[in-house]
């Protein structure tokens, strides 16, 4: 069993985060087993780095003295994996919103896709997403997009793109006339067999619309939904992000993750393993002043999503 002392003392759990979790459920589950091991009610417990619900892979959550690491694993590089869908867009340029408008796609090639994501490695200006936690005189974006204000505004942001690889490409149904590129069409979807029904109600994904496998390395406050967005725009198309995995911050893989169920048994029955490092560890910087506690409702957030 991780001690007492171990745990204030400082570790860092890498988790796998699951789809339809926020990073704030998931601390949350972690805070509960704690207490309920350990029996305290005040510790020290943040995440360094938000992930979309939709999104699952590494969440690093860290606990006791490790919570003063959080600025510096929030500037480590992220790899994500996923799945970018063109011809159609949704509000939040992921799967928590319906699909809103639609757009040609038939004139997309894997030459062009080659053409095209070229022109977002390096440093790019980026606008975050308006469903996002990014603050706008002092409130989150996502609180004017849930009232529609079309008065508000996000400022572009310069982020960094280190590589951005297609793995896959399907081209979709060029012949299907069946579902044409309307909203009719896409509002009766639950009697249409070619329409894809995700875990998510809000969201479907026409079958026949072309799909991009991609795998992306990029610096902190990078927003992949922004990036999905933005890749349909320079293809002359729309495009959404269907599906998004985070398979490393910095030197944290998924391959080293804890899944959420194995937490109770992890804090009872194990001492630090690869899915936990102590801030001792010399892979870490060493912590230099007191850390303040977090209470509920007060888990820091990262900006990398």
């Amino acid at each position: 069993m991780i001690t007492l002392e171990e745990l204030n003392a400082g570790i860092v759990l890498v988790i796998d985060k699951p789809r339809q979790w926020t990073s704030f459920q998931a601390v949350n589950k972690i805070k509960a087993a704690i207490r309920n091991i350990y029996g305290i009610k005040k510790f020290k417990i943040g995440h360094a780095g938000t992930l979309d619900p939709l999104a699952t892979g590494v969440l690093l959550v860290c606990v006791g003295k490790a919570t003063k690491l959080i600025p510096q694993l929030q500037d480590g590089e992220k790899v994500y994996t996923g799945t970018i869908v063109f011809g159609a867009t949704t509000p939040c340029y992921d799967m928590e919103r319906a699909i809103d408008q639609t757009f040609p796609y038939e004139h997309i090639t894997p030459a062009l896709l080659d053409e095209k994501r070229k022109k977002f490695i390096g440093r790019i200006d980026q606008v975050p997403p308006m469903y996002s936690a990014v603050k706008i005189a002092g409130q989150r974006a996502y609180e004017y997009a849930r009232i529609d204000d079309p008065t508000v505004t996000i400022q572009p942001k310069t982020v960094e793109i280190k590589e951005f690889d297609i793995t896959a490409f399907r081209e979709g149904d060029r012949l299907d006339r069946r579902h044409p590129a309307g909203m009719d069409d896409l509002d009766r979807r639950h009697d249409k067999p070619s329409l894809q029904l995700y875990n998510n109600p809000q969201c479907i994904v026409p079958e026949y619309l072309p799909q991009v496998d991609f795998r992306i390395r990029c610096g902190k406050g990078t927003y992949i939904r922004s990036i999905a967005r933005d890749f349909g725009i320079a293809l002359g198309s729309g495009a959404f992000l269907s599906a998004l995995r985070r398979e490393q911050v910095g030197g944290y893989t998924i391959d080293k993750a804890l899944n959420l169920n194995e937490i109770q048994t992890f804090f009872s029955g194990n001492r630090l393993t690869d899915n936990t490092i102590s801030v001792s560890s010399p892979y870490h910087l060493r912590i230099n002043s007191e850390s303040t506690p977090f209470e509920d409702g007060q888990i820091p957030d990262g900006s990398c999503r």
